[in-house]
């Protein structure tokens, strides 16, 4: 059992790249769990962006500057 969760981890290690965001970059956000858009789940977009980075929050979560229909979500994404 330890070794095929040493193989697994190995193999993850390999493949896996931490992404490194600066403060301006232009990241998209998924919108899937987003209820305030007005159109249909159907016709929505996947992503709403690019959004520009404002604020690091640790590694891995971003502030980000939004506009328009976004206005009311929070402005901080893991």
């Amino acid at each position: 059992m330890n070794d095929a969760y040493e193989y697994s981890k190995n193999k993850w290690d390999k493949a896996h790249k931490n992404p490194e965001f600066k403060v301006g970059d232009l990241i998209l956000v998924l919108t899937l769990n987003f209820d305030n858009i007005k159109f249909p789940k159907k016709l929505k977009d996947s992503f709403a962006g690019p959004l520009i980075i404002k604020a690091l929050h640790g590694t891995n979560a971003v502030q980000v500057e939004l506009s328009g229909e976004l206005e009311n979500k929070h402005p901080a994404f893991p």
